[in-house]
């Protein structure tokens, strides 16, 4: 009875194994490719990576770092709004040098007042006071002058009327009279002239001076909020309220790095891709007035789609190939020139600045 059991448990075991191997043997045909690989559309096409931009008539995106340190109080737009030239896009905290511009306009505002105060005499009091000493000091001499013409007349008339001692002393008195008088009148020409033009000439250079630092405090005051340099959208804002912010640009958090504060491209509709040819294949590239029409095409990874681009102009500097991993630190043995492209996007692919893309580059034939 065992043995049967042993011999039916035999045989199923290899009709299962059989049945197994037949179903494992059997090929299923493989998967369609979800996108067909870039291929070669030139005959003698050169192969380049290429990173998509905003479209610039120069440079390349915009990188916005502040001219002044502080903390973010202000960040009135948001990724993807367009802005205009001029538009407040970071604002940061003034309070301290706010305070400074305002010292300083009333410091200017002062000086401008000493120069007004100076142009504007003699004053009309002042001269009045003046004049009434000068006045006085007319009338004491005349008082003097009197009682020392009586005294020579009565010294006339009788010698001993009048001592030496009394005569000498009533003729000083008209001496010192007559001087205070010549004192009183050259102090009302005095007066009555003005201010002195060498004191004018100083107080104004005194008001530029005080103008030009308050108008100084002044624009460094506007470097606290960061403006649109151009009509453009926002592509990125790589800070926050609350954060530190320097001429550096804003401490990355993933990247571990200095990163500028915002970085701003052109309006939405044409896009550029630069493209970076290795200097091996430099000499595949046109030359002379084919050099000036060079054709590409760009494919969009993971889709079947490929846009043919229009060549804008070739930046003649070969530079180390770190632009595509942004690594100041590594090794960098491969040199590329860049060649900017413009296109504008296809209604049915999603594209955007920074993203890598396969290029073709039709070579010299």
């Amino acid at each position: 009875m065992k043995i049967r059991w042993l011999f039916i448990l035999s045989v199923a075991g290899a009709v299962t194994g059989v049945v197994a191997a037949i179903f494992y043997a059997q090929q299923r045909p493989p998967l369609p490719p979800a996108f067909e690989p870039a291929a070669n559309p030139y005959k003698s096409g050169i192969y380049a990576n290429g990173i998509i931009e905003s479209y610039q008539d120069n440079g390349a995106n915009i990188n916005l770092y502040p001219e002044v340190a502080g903390t973010v109080v202000r960040i009135p737009v948001r990724e993807g709004q367009e802005v205009r030239r001029g538009e407040e896009l970071l604002v940061i905290e003034d309070s301290v040098q706010r305070a400074l511009a305002a010292q300083q306009q009333a410091q200017a505002e002062a000086a401008e007042a000493a120069l007004a105060q100076l142009k504007a005499q003699p004053r009309k009091e002042t001269l009045e006071v003046a004049r009434a000493q000068a006045e006085a000091s007319a009338a004491g001499l005349k008082t003097v002058q009197d009682q020392f013409d009586k005294l020579q007349r009565s010294y006339a008339l009788n010698a001993r009327s009048v001592s030496q001692d009394a005569m000498d002393n009533a003729a000083n008195a008209v001496r010192v009279a007559r001087g205070n008088l010549d004192v009183a009148r050259r102090q009302l020409e005095l007066t009555r002239a003005g201010a002195w033009v060498y004191d004018i000439r100083n107080q104004e250079r005194q008001v530029d001076a005080s103008r030009k630092a308050a108008a100084a405090s002044a624009a460094l005051l506007g470097k606290y909020v960061i403006r649109a340099p151009v009509d453009g959208v926002v592509m990125s804002v790589n800070t926050a309220v609350g954060a530190f912010v320097s001429s550096l640009g804003t401490y990355g958090t993933y990247t571990q790095g200095n990163t500028p504060v915002m970085v701003m491209g052109s309006a939405p509709g044409t896009l550029a891709v630069r493209v970076y040819v290795d200097e091996i294949l430099l000499q595949r590239l046109p030359s002379g007035k084919a050099g000036k029409r060079i054709q590409a095409r760009m494919f969009v990874r993971g889709t079947n789609t490929s846009i043919a681009l229009e060549f804008l102009r070739m930046q003649p500097y070969v530079t180390p190939k770190i632009q595509l991993s942004d690594q100041r630190t590594e090794r960098v043995d491969v040199r590329v020139l860049p060649l900017l492209f413009k296109f504008s996007p296809p209604p049915d692919v999603n594209v955007y600045p920074g993203q890598l893309v396969d290029v073709y580059v039709g070579g010299a034939s």
